[in-house]
């Protein structure tokens, strides 16, 4: 069973080491007993999918999307034509390539909310070499 230490879990999950003790101490996420001490992977999951759940939604819309990243946009490089919008979804950072039109219809400037949705047809997964 895989298990994370408190700055791992902390930069997976994209809050600080402090946050993640605080839930440990509260009894929000268990230890392994471990020490130092360490969160199961499982539990660390089921973390991870309440942390995104109560992300602030960019726009109360319906859709069939599931691969959806809300986060601040970040950083903006507008052209004549296009633009470059990054957008830090919790430990992820989404880069779009856009209209400049679009940016400006959106409204869009660092640190607005907004929702980057991926469609794909190929996801690749990974996995530490260890």
């Amino acid at each position: 069973m895989p298990a994370y230490k408190i700055a791992e879990a902390a930069r997976l999950l994209g809050v600080s080491d402090d946050t993640v003790r605080r839930w440990i101490e509260q009894g929000a996420l268990p230890t392994t007993g471990a020490v130092p001490a360490e969160v199961p992977g499982a539990a660390l999951a089921e973390r991870a999918v309440a942390v995104a759940r109560a992300a602030e939604d960019a726009g109360d819309r319906l859709s069939s999307a599931r691969n959806r990243f809300v986060g601040l946009v970040t950083r903006l490089q507008v052209g004549d034509v296009m633009a470059q919008v990054d957008i830090q979804a919790g430990p992820h950072r989404v880069v779009s390539l856009m209209s400049s039109e679009a940016v400006r219809e959106m409204r869009l400037e660092v640190g607005s909310l907004a929702a980057a949705v991926v469609k794909a047809t190929t996801v690749i997964v990974e996995t530490p070499a260890s």
